[in-house]
This record gives C-alpha cells, structure tokens and sequence, in this order.
C-alpha cells in the first residue's frame, strides 16, 4: 500500500534545507518549497505583512509536508493515478509543477491514447494512464521515470545557467539526472560514458 506521507517526507529529504541560488527561477526554496509557493498560498509564516525570504527560511519540514500533500498531491489529484506511477509524478510535480503531468500525457500520447496535453488530471488522462499500467506496467514506470530524465536534459540544453543541476562539477550526473534515475529500473541507467555522451555538447 502507497504510504503518500513517506513519499513526501522524502522529496522533502531529496530536496534539502534553505537555498536562494540565483540561478534558480524559483528564488529561495525551503524543504523544497519556493518562495512563489508561499505567495501564492498567501503564508505569512513570520506574520509581518509581507513574504519574503524570511518565511521560506521560517518553514518548517511538517509544514512542507502539509503543503505538498495538500498542493502538490491531492489538489492536482496525482492519487487518482495508478499507484505505479503516483510516487515519481508526485516528486516531479513538487520539482516542475504541471509539467510533471504533462511528460505523462505526451508519454500517453505516444503509447496511443487520445489524451490533451493541458498539465491537469482528468478523467481521461487517469483513464488512459490505468490501461496504460494494466497492459505494460513495468514499461509504464520506467518510460515516465526516462521521459522525466529527458525533460531534465532539454532544460539543461537551452539554459546554461541550470546545468550545474544536471551535471555535477566534476562531470557527473547531478541532482537532476539522479533524482530521475531514482525512479527507473537500474538496467535503464546511463553509464557514466552513456552519461558523457549526452553532455558533452555542453562543453
């Protein structure tokens, strides 16, 4: 059974404390929550009567747990997919928003469902993605689990200043390339020359 509560506690974990990396378009981010996160469900954490830095610095692991549940997990109704697939759309929806449903609906696409690319969860994307997880489970995981390392990838192509997510100082795989492949059958990994390979364009 999907404990969802231990899903979040670990992209909370996954995601680490306090950070305010300009490079990063979502500003300060706490536990994985940004700052645009915080003003637009109107937190007020140290209750000042703005948002800043100061109330992501102030969030606290529970909160960010209670927000991603609630946020990030129910409200986009992610529990209405197969429960194959809820745990990785779960952790790219706290890391890309909708566009964590949307390499699932272009993946339903291309395995032959008729479902519209729009970022939301409907009765015909969690249609389409239960047949696509009765008739190739394992293939289902795994083909989300790489399109997600995909989408990492074109990011980290057409915007130098984030691929320091994707690559690490030293030239391997980064945080994003990792946190992809967490959710991926080992066999579909890329090797470290595999890895070289697809980055060295970057030089």
């Amino acid at each position: 059974m999907l404990d969802v509560k231990q899903i979040a506690e670990a992209i909370i974990a996954r995601e680490g404390g306090y950070v305010n990396d300009p490079d990063d378009p979502g500003g300060a981010t706490n536990h994985g929550v940004t700052l645009h996160t915080l003003r637009r469900l109107g937190l007020d954490l140290d209750h000042d009567g703005d948002i800043d830095a100061g109330d992501v610095h102030r969030l606290s692991r529970a909160k960010a747990q209670d927000i991603f549940l609630t946020n990030y997990f129910k409200r986009p109704k992610i529990d209405h997919l197969p429960e194959l697939l809820q745990a990785s759309v779960f952790d790219m929806y706290v890391n890309a928003g909708a566009n964590a449903v949307k390499i699932l609906q272009r993946l339903l696409r291309q395995m032959g469902h008729e479902v519209t690319v729009d970022g939301m969860i409907g009765p015909q994307t969690a249609g389409a993605a239960r047949m696509a997880a009765q008739a190739a489970p394992a293939f289902l995981a795994d083909a989300y689990g790489v399109a997600r390392r995909n989408y990492y990838f074109r990011l980290a192509d057409g915007r130098p200043a984030s691929r320091k997510y994707a690559r690490t100082r030293s030239g391997g795989k980064g945080g994003w390339i990792k946190r992809a492949e967490d959710f991926i059958s080992p066999r579909y990994h890329l090797s470290a020359s595999e890895f070289r390979e697809r980055v060295e364009k970057w030089d």
